[in-house]
């Protein structure tokens, strides 16, 4: 008799849609693969969004703002100067404006780690691209941010096995590169959004309409 998971079969699908000066893709899960020893879970629906400028990088930001809560991850991929930096800062000086808070958030490149203090969740800021072992993690407290605050983490691949398995992955590219944006402007980027472990289906989907509304 066939396993349960045998008798399943599970499609890939993939919607394009377009609306002027943007582009995105909503993806259905890819065919099952098997799982690492560390059972990391399988991605979910990716949302491809167009970000023809910078103002866009920072629309994206404060959209995502309005969707985070304590307990979120949110790792941040990309090449030095892809925008990493910049979408945290507006995602950071989002949730700080909601007091009416301005304050600068200046790139942790060299203290490893920013934090900031709001009435509803504390803001972790983490940018691990001068780590070289993924132990070093551990002297940064980042388990303490996952547990009851927000976490962002730039160059999420230094922390090896130990990145948060429920996650919010953004991969953020220079438009030109192979994203399947064809039409998106050559100064622009573009940013793939993906969800692990389930906690994010949804919301990607939310933040994608909101953002080319």
């Amino acid at each position: 008799m066939r396993g349960r998971d045998a008798s399943i079969e599970r499609r890939h699908l993939s919607i394009v849609f377009g609306l002027p000066g943007f582009v995105f893709a909503l993806m259905a899960p890819k065919p099952p693969r098997k799982r690492t020893p560390m059972n990391e879970p399988a991605a979910s629906p990716e949302i491809k969004l167009n970000l023809p400028d910078a103002a866009a990088t920072d629309r994206l930001g404060q959209t995502l703002a309005r969707h985070v809560g304590a307990g979120d991850v949110i790792a941040l991929s990309g090449d030095l100067g892809a925008g990493k930096t910049s979408l945290a800062r507006a995602l950071i000086q989002a949730l700080l404006a909601v007091e009416g808070r301005q304050e600068d958030v200046p790139s942790p490149t060299f203290t490893l780690v920013q934090t900031y203090e709001t009435a509803k969740l504390t803001i972790w800021h983490a940018d691990l691209y001068r780590l070289n072992n993924p132990r070093e993690v551990d002297e940064l407290g980042l388990e303490d941010a996952h547990e009851g605050g927000l976490l962002l983490i730039e160059w999420p691949d230094r922390m090896g096995d130990e990145l948060p398995r429920e996650r919010l992955e953004v991969e953020l590219k220079e438009s030109g590169g192979k994203d399947g944006l064809k039409h998106a402007p050559k100064d622009g980027r573009s940013a793939r959004l993906t969800s692990w472990g389930g906690t994010w289906d949804e919301r990607i989907r939310r933040v994608a309409a909101e953002f080319v509304d």
